[in-house]
């Protein structure tokens, strides 16, 4: 989402007020099909629905269309109401949100602000191992790090109902954007009555009780979920979609076949090597605009070859991005020297070393870094390089192993796993190089940053190092843009001479929209999207 600029600047009064939120904006005059059903391609099936358990983009996806946080995000990433309809603070450290008095959940029973006191203590709950629960302390809940690490009471965070429909939120340092974050699906509320009454089995259809435009109608595992209107849903009177169904398809091909033939009416992705042919064959109906996300290997630092920095340098410089990008991707990406992209609000970057040099010379340095490191003809490197199941994931491993094995001499095997069983390989750190990517969860460096704390739960590489934990807690309570901008820099350079991940490139927004779907935020550079902003014209 979109921050102001000068952000740092404490304010004697932020508040939002708005009469109604983003709905879907259907033209005076345009004729809608009679059948307003949407078929949505997802890369995978959803780990859960659970807003606590979800882990990546497959499941957030659906969970932006069965639940609704304080506020959410318009088609160009500025912030607009969700439940709440204002909120203030005269000192950025002391938020307090104003509930909308018609927020219902499915089952008719108002939305309160109890439900967000104990949604929020449920995510950051150690017994409850949220994927993410660190981004509670990222947004600087106070007491939320004390918590997860079991040291508080969930009781303790700082959140209180002051009333039914009004919520306050205490920080524990000043948080002028703490707004756009409360956008973020962990955030959502969930409905206790619901999750105790049924336990894990709570977002079963049927079970299911959310406070989003749409209800979960039906699930089968691997094949659909199929999601429709809610009648209790504030803004119900503008949902257009009566209903959609999410199809999890991790082959881009099959996805993209599916679409040609009619079957699918947007995709996540497809095939890059389809690019040109798509652009020519189906006009207007390919996607490539820029994203808040970056495509990246982390290497496993705590053991393993990759433990030695001086592997994982050589291994990132040999990467030849710039050619990834042109010709093995070339749908519009750039090559990634850091891991911030170019489009992230408020950062400046300085060169990067690897940047200003030509690739013959990284790889002659990469050769000399793996030879001080004891590696060469006589004792060669073997690698096993993971990525989750996907064309596009293959196309780059295949890619970035060849260089490896023609400039530094390494063996790779490739490994691919269905998306459940490479989440647990990931959080078992059951991996030497694994494929990883971040879609920023707020349009500002920290986003990326972060996650190379050391106590950052989505610090896949397990990187621990004291430095870069000071400069990245250093900037989160500068007053100046300038300062805060040298802290980020700097943590770009430890990550460039330490390598505990290797940026790739900069992601697009590659997919294929049906020319009759309106409403999609395809410019929303975090790719926010809610089934209710869309519409089906006839056709």
């Amino acid at each position: 989402m979109k921050l102001p600029v000068g952000w740092s600047c404490f304010a004697v009064l932020v508040a939002g007020a708005f009469s109604s939120a983003w709905a879907a904006d259907v033209p005076a005059g345009a004729t809608l099909a009679k059948k307003q059903e949407l078929v949505r391609h997802i890369k995978d099936e959803p780990a859960s629905l659970d807003p606590v358990k979800a882990v990546g983009l497959p499941e957030i996806q659906v969970i932006r269309d069965l639940f609704e946080g304080l506020v959410n995000q318009d088609e160009k990433g500025t912030l607009i109401p969700g439940v709440a309809t204002r909120w203030q603070s005269n000192d950025n450290r002391v938020w307090t949100f104003t509930l909308r008095d018609d927020a219902r959940w499915s089952d008719g029973t108002p939305v309160t602000a109890d439900d967000f006191v104990y949604s929020w203590q449920r995510l950051v709950d150690p017994k409850n191992t949220s994927p993410f629960a660190w981004f509670a302390a990222l947004a600087g809940i106070a007491n939320a790090q004390a918590i997860i690490d079991g040291k508080q009471a969930p009781a303790t965070l700082g959140v209180k109902a002051t009333d039914k429909r009004t919520l306050t939120v205490q920080l524990d340092k000043p948080v002028p954007f703490f707004p756009n974050l409360a956008a973020n699906f962990a955030l959502y509320p969930v409905p206790k009555a619901t999750v105790e009454k049924f336990g894990n089995d709570w977002t079963k259809p049927g079970n299911l009780v959310g406070n989003g435009a749409y209800v979960l109608q039906d699930r089968v595992v691997n094949e659909k979920l199929v999601v429709v209107s809610n009648t209790h849903y504030w803004d119900n009177a503008k949902t257009v979609l009566q209903k959609v169904t999410f199809l999890p398809i991790n082959q881009e091909s099959a996805a993209t076949k599916r679409y040609l033939a009619g079957d699918i009416d947007i995709t996540e992705s497809f095939p890059k090597n389809l690019y040109q042919k798509l652009l020519k064959d189906i006009p207007g109906q390919v996607y490539t605009p820029a994203q808040l996300g970056t495509y990246y290997y982390a290497f496993n630092t705590e053991k393993g070859p990759t433990a030695d920095p001086r592997v994982r340098l050589a291994l990132s410089m040999t990467i030849d991005r710039r050619l990834m990008a042109e010709k093995v991707l070339g749908t519009g990406e750039k090559p990634a020297w850091r891991f911030t992209p170019d489009v992230t609000a408020g950062f400046t970057p300085r060169p990067a070393r690897m940047e200003e040099m030509s690739q013959q010379e990284l790889n002659a340095e990469a050769k000399t870094l793996l030879k001080a490191a004891g590696y060469g003809p006589g004792r060669p490197l073997n690698l096993t390089l993971l990525y989750n199941t996907s064309e596009n994931h293959q196309k780059i491993a295949i890619a970035v192993a060849s260089m490896w094995k023609k400039n530094l001499g390494v063996d790779v095997k490739l490994q691919n796993q269905e998306w459940k069983t490479y989440i647990d390989s990931r959080n078992t750190g059951n991996f030497d190089v694994i494929r990883a990517s971040w879609v920023g969860d707020y349009n500002e460096p920290s986003t990326f940053l972060s996650l190379l704390t050391s106590s950052h739960s989505g610090n896949i590489a397990r990187f621990k190092d004291p430095a870069y934990d000071k400069v990245i807690e250093q900037a989160s309570i500068e007053t100046t843009d300038n300062a805060r901008n040298a802290d980020y820099n700097e943590a770009e350079n430890i990550i460039a001479s330490k390598a505990p991940i290797a940026p790739i490139y900069q992601y697009t927004n590659g997919r294929l929209i049906k020319p009759w779907l309106k409403g999609y935020p395809i410019n929303n550079p975090e790719d926010v999207a809610y089934s209710r902003t869309m519409y089906i014209l006839a056709h």
